[in-house]
């Protein structure tokens, strides 16, 4: 049986468009599973905070750095607003691209922000990939748990995720509890975040993880819940802040093989860094996510001590 053979499209997906699915699956993961995941959606989200200022590489300031890096991570996915892949697109067409459909900035009271609605509608997204003739595989929505626009949220992604399927692509749901008295970093209201992306049908959903824990065995065991709580959804992890690379790696090992996590999601930790340090950092997260890489091998791959990503003999992960 082929890679291709093991990837069970959702039944939402129509049998003329499987095949479609399976190919967008396979192209997003590296045919192994797993996703790497460049976020350039903070270009709204965070406005400029994230992208100029102290400790932050100079080249960070312009939006053509999101899509140097995901050139250089090969089997990455760039995941950007349509604006972004329209402008810069035509000198990357070799990329992987997820479209993020809705969002909001980090001015005023973010409670009273209603980002229910797309910017762009999925048959939007489609005429794009057509025209343009990009790799686009995904489409992306975020929804705050617990906030006041709650239901329109989930009613939006819900729709969103049956238009993504009924054409072939995959949807990515960012899930985030949001709002006062929520326990954000809470491992048991992350893990039902979790089981309303599987109810909403995502094929992947990202997610906070308790990063920075004193013991990350033991926190990894604990996120266990999370993944049984999304079921055949695939859970990313966010990788939050900017922290040194080797922890980052450390702790991205125990969430692959404790927690049983299938990809990471990384913004900041990335794109602040200057190109050539990004880019060995990519390659050593898709060793540990493609070729089975330990965290010894991958910090050599970081820090330019081994000069090639590890060939290593890897089964392929099952999908469904």
């Amino acid at each position: 049986m082929t890679t291709m053979e093991k990837i069970s499209p959702p039944l939402s997906v129509p049998a003329s468009q499987a095949s479609e699915y399976r190919k967008n699956f396979s192209t997003l993961t590296n045919s192994k599973g797993r996703l790497l995941l460049i976020a350039g959606d903070q270009k709204v989200e965070h406005l400029n905070n994230d992208f100029f200022g102290s400790g932050i590489a100079p080249e960070d300031a312009e939006p053509e750095h999101l899509f140097r890096i995901a050139r250089a991570a090969k089997h990455g996915a760039l995941a950007v607003p349509l604006g972004l892949a329209s402008r810069y697109g035509h000198h990357y067409r070799d990329l992987n691209y997820i479209i993020k459909i809705n969002g909001k900035t980090n001015l005023g009271d973010n409670d009273s922000k209603d980002s229910h609605k797309p910017f762009w509608t999925v048959d939007d997204i489609l005429r794009f990939k057509k025209q343009s003739k990009l790799n686009i595989a995904a489409i992306g929505y975020t929804i705050y748990l617990g906030g006041r626009y709650e239901s329109q949220l989930l009613a939006a992604a819900a729709q969103a995720t049956w238009q993504a399927h009924q054409a072939g692509l995959l949807s990515i749901l960012w899930i985030y509890p949001r709002g006062k008295g929520i326990k954000e970093e809470d491992v048991h209201t992350i893990a039902g975040a979790a089981g309303v992306a599987a109810s909403l049908d995502a094929d992947f959903v990202k997610l906070k993880y308790p990063a920075g824990a004193k013991d990350i065995k033991k926190a990894a065991k604990r996120y266990q819940e999370v993944i049984k709580a999304a079921g055949q959804t695939k859970v990313i992890c966010v990788g939050g802040g900017q922290r040194p690379a080797q922890d980052l790696l450390t702790e991205l090992e125990v969430q692959l093989n404790i927690s049983g996590t299938s990809g990471l999601a990384i913004g900041r930790n990335l794109h602040q860094r200057p190109l050539a340090e990004a880019n060995r950092l990519t390659e050593a997260i898709g060793a540990m996510l493609w070729h089975e890489a330990k965290t010894k091998e991958a910090i050599s791959l970081y820090q330019g001590r081994k000069k090639k990503t590890p060939t290593r003999n890897s089964r392929f992960l099952g999908l469904f």
